[in-house]
């Protein structure tokens, strides 16, 4: 009676990990039929009938208890160590299963149903090699065991061992065409292995035999999905909503895909069509409003996410979303009102108070935009994030001395973090302290030697000034490697081949430079200069006026054309 109930309980289990397409680990007792009972003494059967009745009142520990001695007054018998190593399995004893199972299969090497349990758990422990030497050693004993054959099969698939697992599956669908089981993981195998129109041919038989099987049609919706054939993954959850009308939560999923076919309108449908039918779907709700916020239609994302707030208003996820719509609205003093409500707790805290910080800068408010990252910064201290932000505010209002000490705050916390070392060495060059840069960008070098940012600034630095060109160059064409579509590295090449009086080149990087950054007035500088050494006046004068443009203050700017004015 014990391995009836044990076996049904535990093949139960399995059942449900097939119906819900869930991946199954062979780890419980595969076999559908029990030995034939064994004579035992009067104390084992006792004993017996008591793990027995203790199973069946849910008392694992108690039915061990009971099977342990049993065993002990019949140490020879396999079926009750094949019972005990079932009931260690599911205790998650595995050691102790382990040790049971390898010495009754010693005694009795010829326990097929021991085998396969043993099988699933090495499967389990992942230590495949004795795994399929178990179910190997099942199918020598027992060449029809479809069961022995599904589980190989498994381990195969698991390993990429595509062929050997395509094998097994075929064997086992020789011994039974109409296992859909085998049917199911065979399609999933034939996905993993970039066969979709074998494995959708699968799934579709599987359907027409089993209607019910729910992980068949959502696995084939997927593989649908996965290919990008929206439309019939759509018609797949529809199907199957007409065999089983109460899983009208896939509508969801229909509304996704609509959203992913660029059908937006259709997709607000069917979220709507299940609102009617449960109106307080929180997760309905959320994606109605994503949705809306998709369709740039912001206030109706905002009043979606406003809704939910009503209900659960310790909700940060939800109110980041509702100041977000309400910034992108256009409504950024509420928007300011809902970032600053987010607890410090939540994982979008600092992006939260970035984002309101952005808004009081937008409105030209700086002072406000600053004491917000000070808040911040004091509540969460563990963000480099916030100091390098707090730091360019800071930067933005020239308070370079600010800047520094909040860069240096975050490097105390973080010594190693190359954006804010960075960002150090920006500040002492903008601070006049050239040699401190060039030491702290090394600093960033030795970190991380890969870093083209930092091998752009030491090499543009070295050419702008004249010096160590060779050097400057080396450590531009090392940058220009790890970047090689970066209009501010293009540029320093540019420079530092003109410096080394190659304008020729100069003017070739520099063109493709100004190509990403055609706003920036330092390589239009740059080009006028390497334009004036070539002699073509009108071109550097043209460039001049357009960095002018950009830098209006500039004097050495203005200075230069009105040098070549002069000269005309």
């Amino acid at each position: 009676m014990l391995k009836t109930i044990t076996h049904f309980l535990l093949c139960g289990a399995l059942f449900l990990a097939f119906a819900c397409g869930c991946a199954f680990s062979p780890g419980i007792r595969p076999s559908a039929e029990a030995p034939p009972p064994e004579q035992y003494s009067a104390q084992a059967g006792y004993r017996y009938s008591l793990a027995v009745l203790a199973r069946l009142n849910g008392d694992l520990n108690g039915a061990i208890g009971h099977l342990k001695q049993a065993l002990a007054l019949n140490p020879d018998s396999p079926y009750l160590a094949t019972e005990l190593v079932s009931l260690y399995i599911e205790n998650n004893a595995n050691d102790l299963a382990l040790a049971l199972g390898e010495a009754a299969l010693a005694r009795n090497p010829g326990n097929s149903e021991l085998r396969s349990i043993m099988g699933g758990l090495y499967f389990n422990l992942r230590q495949y090699d004795k795994a399929i030497r178990e179910y190997q050693a099942v199918i020598r004993l027992d060449a029809d065991n479809q069961v022995a054959y599904l589980y190989l099969a498994t381990i195969y698939a698991e390993e990429k061992k595509y062929k050997e697992a395509e094998d097994a599956y075929r064997r086992m669908l020789e011994i039974d065409p109409e296992n859909v089981i085998g049917m199911f993981y065979y399609a999933k195998t034939l996905t993993q292995m970039e066969r979709p129109a074998q494995a959708e041919a699968l799934y579709a038989k599987i359907i027409a035999r089993r209607p019910a099987f729910e992980a068949a049609w959502l696995s084939l919706a997927a593989l649908y999905e996965a290919q990008k054939k929206y439309d019939e993954a759509i018609g797949v959850y529809r199907r199957y909503l007409g065999v089983n009308p109460a899983r009208q939560n896939l509508r969801a999923k229909i509304g996704d895909l609509q959203v992913k076919a660029g059908r937006p309108s259709e997709a607000e449908k069917e979220f709507k069509d299940l609102l009617a039918v449960d109106p307080s779907n929180r997760e309905i709700h959320t994606a109605l409003g994503l949705l809306y916020y998709d369709m740039q239609r912001f206030g109706d994302a905002a009043a979606e996410f406003s809704a939910l707030l009503e209900t659960a208003p310790g909700d940060d996820k939800v109110r980041y979303l509702l100041a977000n719509a309400l910034e992108q609205k256009g409504d950024g003093q509420k928007a300011q009102e809902e970032y600053g409500r987010i607890s410090p707790g939540f994982e979008l805290y600092m992006n939260a108070q970035i984002h309101a910080a952005m808004i009081s800068k937008k409105a030209g408010k700086m002072t406000d935009a600053v004491a917000v990252m000070v808040r911040a910064v004091a509540k969460r201290k563990d963000q480099p994030v916030a100091y390098l932000y707090l730091s360019s505010l800071y930067e933005e209002t020239r308070d370079l001395a600010a800047a520094e000490k909040t860069v240096r705050e975050g490097l105390g916390l973080f010594p190693r973090n190359t954006d804010l070392l960075y960002v150090l060495g920006m500040l002492q060059e903008k601070s006049g302290r050239f040699d401190d840069s060039i030491r702290t960008m090394e600093k960033v070098l030795d970190i991380d030697p890969q870093n083209a940012d930092a091998l752009n600034f030491i090499g543009y630095s070295y050419a702008d000034r004249g010096m160590r060109l060779d050097e400057a160059e080396e450590m531009i064409v090392q940058a220009l490697k790890l970047k090689p579509d970066n209009g501010y590295i293009l540029d320093s090449m540019g420079w530092v081949l003109f410096k080394k009086g190659k304008v020729a080149g100069a003017l070739q990087y520099l063109k493709k430079a100004l190509e990403y950054l055609p706003e920036d007035a330092g390589i239009l500088e740059h080009l006028g200069d390497a334009y004036l050494e070539t002699g073509k006046r009108e071109e550097a004068l043209e460039h001049y006026r357009r960095a002018l443009e950009k830098q209006p203050d500039n004097n050495l700017l203005i200075r230069k054309i009105d040098s070549l004015k002069q000269t005309k």
